[in-house]
Order: C-alpha cells, then structure tokens, then sequence
C-alpha cells in the first residue's frame, strides 16, 4: 500500500501514547513509515501496527532501535520524562551556540504551538504558559478577563517559544519583545478565527484576543558536534 494512503488510514485509527510519540517524532524529522522502518530495522507493517494499536508492546530491543533511527531515546518515546522540566540530560562534550537571524526565529515560532508570556502583575511579573499562533508575523493568542495573560493588554512585554532535545543534548530559544493589545473590531476578530489554529487546551470560556506585534526578536541554538 502506498506511503500517503498508508498516512491517511493512520491519521484515522486509534493511537496509544507510544504511537502518537513515534508519529509526532517521525513528523518532526520528515520520515515517512518506510524511512524510519528502515533506519530501525523493523518492517513498514509493524511500524504502522505500532503507531495504529494502543495495546502494542514492542520489545526492549525495537524500543531502542526506534529511539536510534528517530534520533531520541527510549524514555522519550516512552512519555516517562513527561512530567519532568525539559534539559536534566547531561550536556554534550562538543557543542556549539549560535545566534539565529530574525528569519529563522520567525521559521522556528512557525504558525502555531506554546509559548510563554511574560506579563506585569499586582504581585510582580509573572510568566505563563499560552496557546499562540502566527497570523500575519504577529503572535496571538485566546484569553479571558481576569487571567494572567489579559494583563498582557496595552503592555510592552516578553513571549517565549523554545524546543529541548534532552536525547541529542540539543535546542534553541526565541525571545520577541512587543506592544499587546485587544483585538476589539469585529472583522479583524473574525479574520483571527479563521486563521489561527491554536485554541487553548485550558478550556473554558476564552474569547478575548490579545495580539502582540513584535519590535525585536533574537534566538539562539545549541547543538552538539
């Protein structure tokens, strides 16, 4: 069966958490089924059985040749660093730092993901988590009255986005500083809602738009060698 038709029956079928890891990762690397069969030397079929079956149970030695072919660990695909803070591996002996241009800041915030806010508060700034998204190179994003990030609104402040590679002891950071404001007029609000994907995973009630235009933005990337 070919590789797209393949792709659209599994977008459709049930996963498990260890299916839906190997799925994102392979995205992430822009592996097909077959590619990354190969590179952990298992079968197409059996890829796709893992991806597609909740019950699954792959060996110890399938686990660690999926984590070498996807470029992670074992751990990693497993979800037992879930509930850990990202980067407690250990640093790579060869590394390089690098600064990124605005383009690939821009490139790496993509259209939509998580970001982190950072915003004035009665008690002193605060940072927290938001659903964003990319629409027109301005970051915006769902809140309500009386959250955290509605103080976000008429302030110069700081947003965040950043990926750790605990298995490749790997990753980078954007930073953009800009003006938040209230998104009010009815066309531009509906305009939103159809471009941005991102919606808040909080739930709830969250139909204020708060959009933030950025007047710098630096990153910065760390690989190993």
């Amino acid at each position: 069966m070919p590789e797209r038709a393949m792709g659209k029956k599994a977008d459709s079928s049930p996963r498990g958490d260890l299916g839906r890891r190997i799925a994102q990762r392979r995205a992430e690397l822009g592996l097909t089924r077959r590619q990354a069969a190969a590179g952990a030397g298992v079968s197409p079929s059996y890829l796709r059985h893992l991806e597609e079956h909740p019950a699954a149970a792959p060996s110890a030695g399938v686990l660690l040749r999926l984590a070498g072919a996807l470029g992670t660990t074992v751990t990693e695909l497993s979800g037992g660093n879930v509930d850990l803070p990202p980067g407690p591996g250990r640093a790579a002996r060869h590394r390089r730092f690098a600064e990124l241009s605005v383009t690939e800041c821009r490139t790496l915030i993509g259209t939509h993901g998580v970001g982190r806010v950072a915003v004035p508060t009665s008690a002193g700034p605060a940072i927290v988590p938001v659903n964003y998204s990319v629409v027109d190179g301005k970051i915006v994003f769902r809140t309500a009255p009386g959250t955290t990030p509605w103080q976000a609104r008429e302030n110069l402040i700081a947003f965040e986005v950043d990926r750790i590679d605990d298995g490749l002891s790997q990753g980078w950071s954007v930073l953009l500083r800009g003006h938040a404001e209230v998104v009010t007029e009815p066309e531009e609000v509906r305009r939103l809602e159809e471009r941005a994907y991102s919606m808040p995973w909080v739930g709830g009630r969250r139909d204020v738009w708060v959009r933030i235009d950025p007047v710098g933005m630096t990153g910065r990337r760390i690989e190993s060698r």
